[in-house]
């Protein structure tokens, strides 16, 4: 007999804060302010609407939208239908979209119609013509009363005006898949990372402990990491709203306006990459921002770095302008994200990522192997994790998550690092060829097949180049085909065209060979 398992819907999250506190602000951009029951009662109307256009529970509905209230309601409409919600990079090309769409089986596309420096909409359009299997387009529209600018689809609004009033939340088990975000792995192909409803419930519950977070004292979140991210999904929203705060969105950073609204609406969580913490510092260092720092400081309780390591300079640098010690987590999309942050109210370690969560284990093995490295503060090992956060695995791909689970529960993060005699782990390089720009993970493997369809390109090593604005940069060593001819800058111009804006190359350098082992494998080390 199969184990019994419990009923559970992420949805719940907001339904208990429609239920506890209906009036309250739950979601803010600009003059836009939408309470916890009218979000409550907008996701119920999008489960309603997806519903009626034959989704059923268990079904795949894509989601494509910059940080705005479309994200929030469709997000917890789609969880309400019992649907899975596939969350996508808004910078992706058509060619991505379609890819995505038809590997994670998504029978509905939810798009946000882009502006026209971000034509979100037709890439993904495009993308949804491409994808045989998907079969319902709905367009988000900032102007609620605009009708559909793609022939023969309608928008999200359109199809409300026709949803029931009444919807009753599916009750899905907490072992049912929720959310698939997609990664790349060693393969270069982006694989779905399954995360259960528990998953994520858990993950965002243990912020009372690691975060402070409190009920009785909400917080006021500026959500301007993406929420299609692990990061900004679980840390920002979903924290924010599980434990009764008020999200405030800014769909794009840039340093100044983010002060602004930090002040403006007495911002009291901050989370980010360590990128926008040195745009922060920059704005007020130039004299570019025009805020008190002091006002700044009344307000903020918490900040949290992720993503990347923190520079130290940043780090001393914010807690001595800010007055607030930034905390350093830990986590990848299959891990819910978060397996390590800084322990709440001790001193910040400058360089850790602190220690295991609660509900998560983490230990160091040889690479290559499950061994655990002996417990010495110089020995560098493998992360590997276990514990509640652990995704149910790759879908579809039954080798690849056996190659990143064992039969224990341990998921080998590829990463490597050291534990001090304390149990504070410390990131020191990553045993994949990650490349790291602004936060958003790049994987030179599916640069390379990209730049390889190029009609001149005969081979392709792709590196991440340290950059003051980014922390890294991807650079492009390319090989052209006997008698091909194409500038550098060209490249980087078709690469702009097929790849999402935070993966194309800014750097191509053509060369007559590559370094090699015997095998023929290019020695990426010996780049620069």
């Amino acid at each position: 007999m199969a184990p019994m398992t419990t009923r559970y819907n992420l949805a719940s999250l907001l339904e208990t804060g429609a239920a506890e506190h209906p009036d309250r602000a739950a979601v803010v951009l600009g003059d836009l302010r939408l309470s916890y029951g009218q979000v409550n009662d907008l996701a119920t109307k999008v489960a309603g609407a997806l519903a009626a256009r034959g989704i059923a529970p268990g079904d795949k509905v894509a989601l494509t939208c910059p940080n705005t209230p479309h994200f929030t309601v469709a997000y917890f409409g789609i969880l309400k239908a019992g649907a899975t919600v596939v969350p996508l990079n808004v910078l992706l090309k058509a060619r991505e979209v379609a890819y995505h769409l038809k590997d994670s089986d998504a029978k509905a596309f939810i798009c946000f119609e882009g502006t026209p420096e971000l034509p979100i909409g037709q890439e993904g359009f495009d993308g949804f013509k491409e994808a045989d299997g998907c079969e319902i387009f709905l367009v988000l529209t900032a102007d609620l009363a605009a009708t559909s600018p793609f022939e023969g689809t309608e928008t999200l609004m359109q199809a409300l005006g026709s949803a029931p009033d009444a919807f009753e939340t599916v009750p899905t088990d907490e072992d049912d898949t929720a959310v698939i975000l997609y990664t790349s792995g060693t393969t270069g192909q982006p694989k779905g990372a399954e995360l259960r409803h528990r998953n994520l419930r858990d993950n965002v519950l243990i912020a009372e402990q690691i975060m402070g977070a409190s009920k009785d004292r909400p917080d006021t979140s500026l959500a301007v990491l993406p929420l299609f991210h692990a990061f900004g999904q679980t840390a920002v929203q979903n924290t924010t709203l599980a434990f009764g705060g008020t999200l405030v969105m800014l769909p794009r950073f840039e340093a100044n306006a983010a002060l602004q609204l930090m002040l403006k609406e007495k911002i009291t969580a901050f989370a980010g990459v360590p990128t926008m913490y040195w745009g922060l510092l920059n704005a007020l260092d130039s004299g570019g921002a025009s805020v008190d720092v002091s006002d700044l400081k009344q307000n903020l309780r918490i900040a949290v770095s992720g993503g990347s390591a923190l520079p130290v300079e940043i780090h001393r640098s914010f807690e001595e302008k800010f007055g607030v010690t930034i905390l350093e987590g830990y986590g990848l999309s299959e891990t819910s994200p978060i397996a390590s942050f800084s322990v709440f109210g001790q001193p910040a370690r400058p360089g850790s990522i602190g220690v295991p969560v609660p509900g998560v284990e983490m230990d160091l093995v040889e690479s290559g192997t499950w061994n655990p490295v002996k417990p010495d503060p110089d020995a560098v090992g493998e992360i590997v994790i276990k514990g509640t956060n652990i995704m149910k695995g790759y879908y579809k791909r039954p080798d690849a998550t056996a190659g990143a689970i064992n039969a224990d529960g341990w998921f080998r993060s590829g990463d490597l690092a050291k534990r001090d005699n304390d149990g504070w782990y410390y990131i020191v390089d990553r045993t994949k060829d990650l490349v790291i720009r602004g936060g958003y993970n790049v994987y030179p493997r599916e640069i390379e097949e990209v730049l390889m369809t190029h009609p001149a390109v005969s081979l392709a090593a792709v590196i991440g180049v340290p950059d003051e604005n980014h922390g890294e940069e991807v650079k492009a060593h390319v090989i052209l085909k006997p008698g091909a001819s194409v500038t550098p800058e060209e490249l980087v111009a078709w690469s702009k065209q097929n790849m999402a804006a935070y993966k194309y190359p800014r750097v191509v350098q053509i060369a007559d060979e590559l370094p090699m082992t015997a095998t023929g494998k290019i020695l990426k080390r010996e780049l620069s």
